[in-house]
C-alpha cells in the first residue's frame, strides 16, 4: 500500500528550494522567520539560490508580493483579496511555508465555522471530569501560531459569521488571546502573524466590520494581465498536477491550453482578443484555477480513453461545465459564443464540432 500523499504541503514539496534559500540567505531576518523578506520574495517569484534554481510559485506583479511580505514583517495582518481563482490560497500557503516552515496552521472559513476555530475549544471529557484546566484546553490553529511564533492562515474569512470574524479583533490588536475560564491569556510571540483570504464575488459573503478591516493590510491579487502570463501559469500548474496524479504528459498540450485560456479571457472580458466582437459574459468567474482544472481533466480523458494526445474533444466537456453554471442563461451565452466567434475561426473547426456534439 502506497504511503505517498496526493498533495504535499508546500514546505515538503519544495523542501530542497527552501533549504537552498536558507543556506544562501545572508540578509537580516525578522524574529522567528526562516528566511529574510527578500528571500521569501525570491521563493514566491523564482530566481537562484546558489546553484539551485528556484521555481516561480506566482506569476504577477512583483510589487504586490513585496508589499505582502513587508506587511507580514510588521504587526499588521495580511488580507489577500480577489475574485475566485486568483491564487490567494496558493500565495497564502507558500508565504507561510517560506516564513514559518509550516503552512498547516489553517482555519477554513465557512458559514458553520465556530468561534472555537479562532480562539480555543475544550476536551469535554476532561472538562467534565476535572473542570477547566490547561490540560482540557484544545488550542486553535491561531492560538498555536501565537505560541509557536508562526503564521496562521484563515481561508475565506468573509464566509465566516460576523461574530466569529470579530473574535480576531483582540488577537490582532492586542496580540493576546484571553482565556477567561482560566483567568489567564496567551500572548503572541514575535514572529506570529495572520494571513487571511477573502473574495466578494461568491454567495454567502459576510462583509468585514470596519474594526476588523483596520487590522489588516489588504493586497488585491488580480487576474493575469496578459494571455501569455495566464498560459504560462496554466501550463506550469497542469504539469505539476499531472506529475502528482501520475498522468502521462501529452507531447504538446500548449495548443489546447492556449485555446482554453483564450475562451476564458474573452468570455470574462466580454470581447474577443482582437477587440472586434462583443460577447456576453456568463455568470461564473472563469478563473485561471478553472482553466487548470479543465486542461487537467482533458489530459486524464486523453490518457485513459484516448491516444494520449490532448485534442479539442478532450477539453470541450470541461469548458462547457465551467461556462454553463446557470443552465438557462449561461447556455444561451455559450451557444451565441460558439456561433459568432468559434465557428468563424477556421482553425478551430474541430473544437467547434466537438462543442456542438457535446452540447446536444
Amino acid at each position: 500500500m502506497t504511503t505517498e500523499v496526493l498533495r504535499p504541503h508546500a514546505e515538503d514539496e519544495y523542501a530542497s528550494e527552501l533549504t537552498a534559500l536558507v543556506a544562501t540567505d545572508d540578509k537580516p531576518r525578522p524574529p522567528a522567520w526562516r528566511l529574510s523578506p527578500a528571500a521569501v520574495v525570491t521563493y514566491l517569484l523564482g530566481g537562484k539560490a546558489g546553484d539551485v534554481e528556484i521555481s516561480p510559485k506566482y506569476v504577477g506583479p512583483r510589487r504586490l508580493i513585496e508589499v505582502a511580505v513587508a506587511t507580514l514583517a510588521t504587526d499588521r495582518a495580511l488580507l489577500l483579496l480577489g475574485v475566485p481563482g486568483t491564487a490567494k490560497t496558493w500565495v497564502s500557503e507558500h508565504l507561510a511555508a517560506a516564513i514559518s516552515g509550516d503552512s498547516t496552521l489553517l482555519v477554513q472559513g465557512t458559514a458553520g465555522t465556530a468561534e472555537e476555530s479562532i480562539r480555543y475549544g475544550w476536551n469535554y471529557a476532561q472538562l467534565i471530569a476535572q473542570g477547566p484546566s490547561e490540560a482540557a484546553l484544545v488550542p486553535s490553529p491561531v492560538q498555536r501560531a501565537m505560541t509557536e511564533a508562526k503564521i496562521a492562515r484563515i481561508e475565506e474569512l468573509t464566509r465566516m459569521p460576523s461574530d466569529v470574524q470579530d473574535a480576531l479583533i483582540t488577537i490582532l490588536s492586542e496580540k493576546a488571546l484571553p482565556i477567561s475560564e482560566l483567568a489567564t491569556e496567551v500572548q503572541a510571540r514575535k514572529g506570529f502573524n495572520v494571513i487571511a483570504t477573502a473574495n466578494d464575488r461568491d454567495k454567502g459573503v459576510n462583509e468585514l466590520s470596519s474594526a476588523l478591516r483596520r487590522r489588516f493590510n489588504t493586497v488585491v491579487l488580480p487576474l493575469p494581465d496578459s494571455a501569455e502570463d495566464e498560459i504560462e501559469i496554466v501550463a506550469r500548474r497542469v504539469a505539476q498536477l499531472g506529475s502528482a496524479l501520475e498522468l502521462p504528459q501529452p507531447d504538446d498540450a500548449l495548443e489546447e491550453i492556449r485555446r482554453v485560456v483564450t475562451i476564458f479571457r474573452e468570455l470574462r472580458s466580454g470581447r474577443t482578443e482582437d477587440g472586434r466582437t462583443a460577447v456576453k459574459s456568463p455568470s461564473g468567474t472563469l478563473s485561471t484555477a478553472e482553466a487548470i482544472s479543465v486542461v487537467t481533466g482533458g489530459i486524464a480523458l486523453s490518457a485513459h480513453f484516448g491516444d494520449g494526445v490532448l485534442r479539442p474533444t478532450d477539453v470541450a466537456g470541461g469548458i462547457l461545465g465551467a461556462v454553463v453554471k446557470d443552465p438557462s442563461a449561461d447556455r444561451v451565452v455559450w451557444s451565441e459564443y460558439l456561433e459568432t466567434v468559434v465557428r468563424e475561426r477556421d482553425d478551430w473547426a474541430p473544437f467547434y464540432r466537438a462543442c456542438r456534439e457535446i452540447s446536444g
